[in-house]
């Protein structure tokens, strides 16, 4: 799909929705002030950072709020979506925030996503799309890996970016939600993070390291001291639809309840929809 401001704010087309940490378990350092150190800064830091995919398996699922904003022809747009994600599975449930148009009124209703290892479903897609169906898209096929193109980064994915961080930063320690991070930046290779990826994931980030316009994202990630990610931004230059130049695209997600229910299941084959779909 794709969303459109028209209007003094925005005759540029935005695309979105694209058919539309010093722990044991980590560091082995329990109370151990120099390894804590390091966890901070240098290797440990890239360390707990590549192993932050592999945590969230550990802790099974959690809930999940995403923001995609997109800036284009001086038109700021801002998506967002909350769900559910069951990392074991590799299946997360999101409901899809559209922005409203330039009179106020919002032009769509949310969109629920199936995010599931190589492919994206959309219910509620519009244009034409019955009301019952869905529409299933193979993300391996997106230029983008579905990091921009479903108005929301898999979360799973996300942290699986992180795998291809070669250098990090330590900023210093803070609070998301009540809980204590701590805050780590630098710039990850979507190439290298496809080669450690897991199966569902690689043919996907492997796509986005050739489409993107830099296979290099910057990054801000909030490590709980159980290494968990609470908290990622990644900052994505990204050409797709009929953009002709790169559109600054910044993704964020938070992760939180961790441990909380997610029951996902995929839609049977004949409830996805087989027609064309229209463009608006």
């Amino acid at each position: 799909m794709v969303v459109r401001q028209r209007g003094r704010v925005g005759a540029a087309v935005v695309a979105t929705v694209g058919l539309l940490v010093c722990s044991p378990s980590l560091t082995g350092c329990a109370g151990d002030g120099a390894a804590a150190e390091d966890a901070r800064s240098g290797p440990g830091a890239v360390q707990a950072l590549h192993q932050a995919a592999a945590v969230l398996v550990r802790e099974g699922s959690s809930k999940a709020r995403t923001s995609m904003e997109m800036a284009t022809g001086g038109t700021r747009v801002t998506i967002r979506g909350e769900g559910v994600y069951d990392y074991r599975g590799r299946l997360g449930r999101l409901t899809v925030t559209l922005p409203q148009d330039p009179a106020g009124a919002e032009e769509h209703r949310p969109i629920t996503e199936l995010l599931a290892p190589g492919a994206l479903f959309m219910k509620n897609r519009g244009a034409g799309v019955p009301a019952d169906k869905w529409v299933r898209v193979d993300t391996t096929t997106l230029s983008d890996g579905n990091l921009v193109t479903g108005g929301a980064t898999d979360p799973y994915t996300a942290a699986e970016l992180l795998r291809g961080v070669r250098k990090a930063t330590y900023v210093g320690s803070t609070r998301i939600g009540g809980t204590p991070v701590r805050h780590y930046r630098g710039v990850a290779d979507i190439g290298l993070a496809a080669r450690d990826a897991s199966a569902g994931n690689r043919k996907a980030l492997q796509a986005a390291a050739k489409g993107f316009a830099t296979a290099e994202v910057p990054f801000d990630a909030y490590l709980d001291d159980e290494g968990r990610v609470r908290e990622v931004r990644h900052r994505f230059s990204f050409v797709g639809g009929r953009q002709k130049t790169p559109v600054a695209v910044a993704s964020t997600t938070v992760l939180y309840d961790f441990g909380a229910p997610a029951d996902v299941r995929l839609p049977a084959a004949g409830d996805i929809f087989a027609g064309k779909i229209a463009e608006q």
